[in-house]
Order: C-alpha cells, then sequence, then structure tokens
C-alpha cells in the first residue's frame, strides 16, 4: 500500500494542448478543514494505505491548502447540451483534475477534487460545493457501485466552517475528491465541434482511445467503432439504471460519461412508490429528464455527441453506430427484468407478464425495491397465497390474478423455490438509497456536525442484497414526509 506522496500521478490530460484545460491550483477554505469521512473501498483501487485518513495532511492534500506531490491540477474544458439547449462554455466551474494515478494493476483513475474553489469556468458561481450536495454525490456513488451499476467513486469528504450561500439560504463549504477512469464526457468532444476545432476534436478522440479502448487505437475506422462502443455502454447503462429504478436527473450531455458510467449526482433519486413519470429534480419544470424519459434521453444525447464527431467519419457510419442503441438497450433490459422475475430464460410472453405486474403497481402506488425483493417469497405452489406478498397490493384481486400468471410461469420451467430466491435476492436489493435516508444524515451532519449516519449508509450500502436483521429499518418505505422531499440543481 501507498502513502498520499508515493501515489503515482501520470496526469496524461495535462499533456495535451492548453486549449483543453486552464491550469489552476485549488483554492483552500477560509477556515480550518476537517474530514468527514474516508471510503477505503475507494482508496484501494489506487492502492491507497487507509492509514493515511488519519494523517494530518490527508486533509491538507485534499482541501487546496497543501498541493499533492506529482499532482498537476487543472479544470477542464467542455460545454454541453443543457435541457436541450446547447450552452458553448461550461467546463469544471468548482472542480479541479488533480491529475491520474495508475494502480499496480495498471488501472488508471482521475482524482477529481469537486468544490475547490472559482475556475475560468465558473461564470456566476463561487466555485464551491456545499456538505449537503456532497454527502449526496458521496453515497450515491457508493450506493450504485453496490448495485453492479458503472459509475464514478468517491474517496473522501473534507468539510470545513467557511459559509457558502445557496438558495435554501448559508450553508457549510466541502470538498469532495471523486474518482473515475475518466471525466471526458460528451461536452468534451461538443466544444471543439462547435468551435470548428476539428484538429483538437481529433485529438481527443485518439487520447480517449488511447487511455480507454487502446484495443482500437491504430485502427482505420477508429472513431466510428469508438463511438459504437460509446453507444452500446451507454445503452447498457441505461438499461441498469431503469431497472434498478434510479433517476438521474440532470441529464445533460456534459453529464454524460465517455465510457458509460454514471457521472454527476446532483438531484438523483431511487423510486419509491413505481410511477414511470417520477420527476427527481424540481428545477426540471417540463419532465424532461423524468424516469421513463431517460432511455430516449440516453440516445437524444449520443445523437449530440454522433454529430459533434461528424467531421471524423461519415454519415453512414454515425447512423449505423447509433442504430445499435436501442438493440443493446432492450436486450439488456429483458435481461436485468428478466433476472429480477427470477425467471430462467426469457420468452415471448413475458414482456405482457412484467407489463403487467408494473401496471398493477403503478395503480397501487407499490413501493417498487420492496415488491421485487418481496417477489422472491412468491412460490410457485398455486396453493401458497403469501399474504405479506399479497399486503404490498391495494387491488388484491388484480395482483392475484397476476401471481396465477406468474407461477404457472414458473412452473413451465421448473423452477425450484429456494433456488430462485437465493438468486433474485441477488439482483433485487433489500436497501436503496432512498432520499429521505440521505436527508436524515445530513441533517446530522450539518446540524450537530455527527457524521456517524453517513458512515452507516456507507457500510450497509457495500452490499446492498444482504440480510441485515440489525438495519431492517433501512428497508422500509418512506414515511411520508420522505415522499415529499424537494431536491434541485442546486449544489
Amino acid at each position: 500500500m501507498r502513502k498520499l506522496e508515493e501515489l503515482p500521478f501520470h496526469n496524461t490530460y495535462a499533456r495535451l494542448p492548453e486549449d483543453f484545460y486552464s491550469r489552476l491550483a485549488p483554492t483552500p477554505f477560509s477556515k480550518p478543514a476537517y474530514l468527514v469521512s474516508f471510503n477505503a473501498d475507494a482508496a484501494a483501487l489506487i492502492d491507497l494505505d487507509p492509514n493515511e485518513a488519519a494523517r494530518p495532511e490527508f486533509v491538507e492534500y485534499f482541501s487546496g491548502s497543501r498541493p499533492l506531490p506529482g499532482s498537476e491540477p487543472v479544470a477542464m474544458l467542455y460545454s454541453g447540451h443543457q435541457f436541450g439547449h446547447y450552452v458553448p462554455r461550461l467546463g469544471d466551474g468548482r472542480a479541479i483534475l488533480l491529475g491520474e494515478v495508475r494502480n499496480r494493476a495498471g488501472e488508471r483513475w482521475d482524482l477529481h477534487l469537486k468544490g475547490a474553489g472559482q475556475t475560468p469556468y465558473s461564470r456566476d458561481g463561487d466555485g464551491r460545493a456545499v456538505l449537503r450536495s456532497t454527502i449526496r454525490e458521496y453515497l450515491c456513488s457508493e450506493a450504485m457501485h453496490g448495485l453492479g451499476i458503472p459509475t464514478t467513486r468517491g474517496l473522501c469528504i473534507v468539510g470545513s466552517e467557511e459559509e457558502v450561500l445557496r438558495e435554501e439560504g448559508v450553508e457549510t463549504g466541502a470538498m469532495l475528491v471523486r474518482m473515475a477512469p475518466t471525466h471526458v464526457r460528451f461536452g468534451s468532444f461538443e466544444v471543439f465541434y462547435y468551435r470548428r476545432q476539428y484538429d483538437h476534436l481529433a485529438k481527443l478522440a485518439d487520447y480517449v482511445i488511447a487511455e480507454q479502448f487502446p484495443h482500437l487505437a491504430g485502427a482505420g475506422d477508429r472513431h466510428p467503432r469508438l463511438l459504437l462502443e460509446v453507444v452500446v455502454r451507454t445503452a447498457h447503462l441505461m438499461a441498469k439504471w431503469q431497472a434498478v429504478g434510479f433517476a438521474h436527473g440532470v441529464m445533460n450531455t456534459d453529464n454524460m460519461s465517455i465510457v458509460g458510467v454514471t457521472l454527476d449526482y446532483g438531484p438523483f433519486g431511487f423510486l419509491d412508490d413505481y410511477n414511470p413519470g417520477f420527476i427527481c429534480n424540481h428545477s426540471d419544470h417540463g419532465g424532461r429528464y423524468a424516469f421513463h424519459r431517460q432511455p430516449d434521453i440516453g440516445h437524444w444525447n449520443l445523437h449530440a455527441l454522433a454529430q459533434a464527431l461528424l467531421p471524423l467519419m461519415t454519415e453512414e457510419q454515425a447512423k449505423e453506430a447509433l442504430a445499435a442503441y436501442e438493440p443493446a438497450l432492450v436486450a439488456h433490459y429483458k435481461d436485468l427484468m428478466r433476472q429480477k422475475l427470477g425467471l430462467m430464460e426469457w420468452r415471448s410472453e413475458d414482456g405482457d407478464l412484467l407489463t403487467g405486474l408494473l401496471e398493477i403497481m403503478q395503480a397501487g402506488h407499490v413501493d417498487y425495491p420492496s415488491a421485487f425483493r418481496a417477489l422472491g417469497d412468491c412460490r410457485s405452489d398455486p396453493s401458497d397465497a403469501n399474504e405479506s406478498l399479497r399486503a404490498l397490493f391495494l387491488d388484491r384481486a388484480a395482483f392475484d390474478a397476476w401471481a396465477t400468471r406468474y407461477r404457472g410461469r414458473l412452473r413451465a420451467e421448473g423452477s425450484r423455490d429456494v433456488e430462485r430466491k437465493q438468486r433474485m435476492n441477488r439482483v433485487n436489493p433489500k436497501y436503496v438509497l432512498r432520499n429521505y435516508l440521505v436527508q436524515l444524515a445530513i441533517t446530522q451532519a450539518t446540524e450537530k456536525k455527527d457524521f456517524t449516519e453517513v458512515g452507516r449508509l456507507l457500510d450497509l450500502l457495500r452490499d446492498p442484497f444482504a440480510e441485515r436483521p440489525d438495519m431492517e429499518r433501512y428497508a422500509a418505505p418512506p414515511p411520508d414526509w420522505g415522499k415529499r422531499i424537494v431536491v434541485s440543481c442546486s449544489s
């Protein structure tokens, strides 16, 4: 394991032309900083000794008051479509890429310091993040990893008493160290396309290929093949979000990762009552990023990326790559939902079976994660009514009719109840990061400077599928107040 000063920085992004970024150091807090939470699992990805978090220098390195040896901090330039409208100059307005670290296995991880102060891309922002928003992103990125969904990771949160003004009032500042294979996003390409800097566009594409898709390096058709791989990865990511019931909230092209990981957790939400029209972002007045629209928006964003890459390929090649999206999405979603239903194979009639269940859940405002978890207790024996499962559904008659079909389907493939429940419990989480759970942790942290609940949720969500009798209360649907929490783009 390595000490902080021994982290092997490579800083390949900082070797690109200076039009790609602005060089600057993080701005330290104006008041003393302290460690809020440290994630040993994320530290292991860069071979960092977890004992390093106890050193005073740890907080200094990750609050901007001391430069991390070997790092070359830059704020990355990009543009993007925000709520469907092109914004020509975005970039890291409150985050700084410290550099890229490679672990002993050869894997590369960006260390991105979020809340690190103003940059040339801050526009009217103060460049800071607040404790509330950093806790949300930190916990959700680890929750998504626990669910098996590609995501950025959170190494730590460093807090301070520095005051930050937000629409909710005066809050305290914080910095989050975010890790990702790369922070290049769709908007990183868009900025050079719309500036007609096609040489930079090609340089960025080849950089991404060399760092993330080395099997494409040197191929004459590497650029259309890059687009195809991004299309498929994004389709699979959208399928995973839909299957687990995750709503991102701000699917702008500057929040879409070029390697298909979930990027930038602002106003996210996991489904409680099943509602396909769920809007988790209070700022999304038109419902552009409602839960059920996410697959279409993923496709829309890929069209924006393909447009930006047109100088590097023919229109026919771009269309061919985009055509792979829907088949990849549908196939992966079917496979994920097949597993959630405990079926061994997908048959033609299973689409109606799944749709029927979701319709009953929507009509009865049934809790999405609880229903699928409880479905593992359904027995193929028609005489076993399973009252605890039936109790989740208001329309018992409708559920009973569906359950008769479901049991018949299980018997048709010779399902063994015990084995099937074990399989289903490995894909249907017992625990998800519901907004009210995050809010309770935030309240403790901001009002009492008590970070116990942050640590407890971090531990619980590492394995959201395991039964934890001592944590049963965290599996319950939210109280009424928990369903009315308002989350917006403010940070």
